[in-house]
């Protein structure tokens, strides 16, 4: 197979990113027509459709495949700048993917060197945004270089390393306990007590009330907030019942604003760091995942 053009992968790339040739053209600072004209030859290359035009668009079989070496690509170019003391491509952004409550609580300060750096260097981080059991999913389909994932097996051409555990509490306030549950929350009355649910991907409580009730696949009564900062506040001011990260909700409980319900249940979430393998020395993608598993390791033990 002849090497590909660098220039049509990025437009690959953008088109993936930007969900449209408009969007697409705008980030490259080239027009509609280029765009389509380089995807057009990428096409013809590989003899196969790459992208479905639709709203949005979307990427076929043989587009994920490519944007997976698009992606990796990109990577090399930065690291390769880099190492030469070279100014990076304005739009350089490294993709990975973490979930909301490993954001809200100690994905930031794990990165915000790497950050710092990026912003003297001229290359972008891009955070995206999933549960921890289908960040994966991003990673196979090309979307992202790296994920935080409860998935513990490693794709081929990726490496995989532990991060660490992070554990889930069911916490409410002192009010809603008092007006709503002043016998506790027990096997009785759980399935008529709201609970919140960050969204309809989120089975975090029903595993909480499987673990404390014993009672399988159990129907509750579902609040959704979603955002993990919100959810918090939502418990907080007396929403429902919250399961969710003792890290993050640990203040509030020894501040007296949130009260651990059943200290001695948990859901215990094994978080792992995937990436693609580059090979290239100092890889910035390494030190991404370095940075992430130190991070970890300060924030869950």
């Amino acid at each position: 197979m002849n090497d590909f053009d660098p220039a049509a992968l990025d437009c690959l790339a953008a088109l993936a990113d930007e969900q449209g040739f408009e969007r697409a053209a705008q980030r490259l600072s080239i027009t509609q027509s280029a765009v389509s004209q380089r995807l057009r030859s990428l096409e013809t290359q590989v003899g196969q459709p790459l992208v479905v035009r639709s709203r949005p668009l979307r990427l076929t079989e043989a587009g994920k495949v490519l944007l997976r070496f698009a992606r990796q690509l990109q990577a090399l170019r930065v690291d390769v700048a880099r190492e030469l003391g070279e100014r990076v491509a304005p739009q350089s952004r490294l993709a990975i993917a973490v979930n909301a409550d490993s954001l809200a609580t100690w994905v930031l300060p794990a990165l915000d060197e790497l950050v710092q750096q990026g912003l003297r260097e001229g290359y972008g981080l891009e955070l995206v945004v999933d549960d921890q059991d289908f960040t994966h999913d991003s990673l196979r389909q090309g979307a992202v270089l790296g994920c935080v994932s409860t998935v513990a097996e490693a794709l081929q051409g990726c490496r995989v390393q532990p991060l660490g555990v992070m554990r889930y509490v069911a916490v409410a306030s002192p009010g809603f306990l008092a007006a709503q549950l002043p016998e506790g929350l027990h096997a009785g009355n759980f399935a008529d007590t709201p609970f919140l649910v960050f969204n309809r991907k989120d089975d975090s409580q029903a595993q909480w009330v499987a673990q404390a009730f014993g009672v399988r696949a159990p129907r509750l009564r579902e609040r959704f907030v979603p955002s993990s900062e919100a959810y918090v506040s939502a418990a907080v001011m007396g929403w429902g019942v919250g399961v969710a990260p003792e890290v993050q909700v640990r203040p509030l409980v020894e501040a007296g604003r949130l009260v651990v319900l059943r200290p001695e249940v948990g859901v215990d979430v094994a978080l792992y760091w995937h990436q693609w393998q580059l090979q290239a020395r100092g890889a910035l993608l390494d030190r991404i995942g370095q940075a992430l598993a130190d991070g970890a390791r300060r924030a869950l033990g």
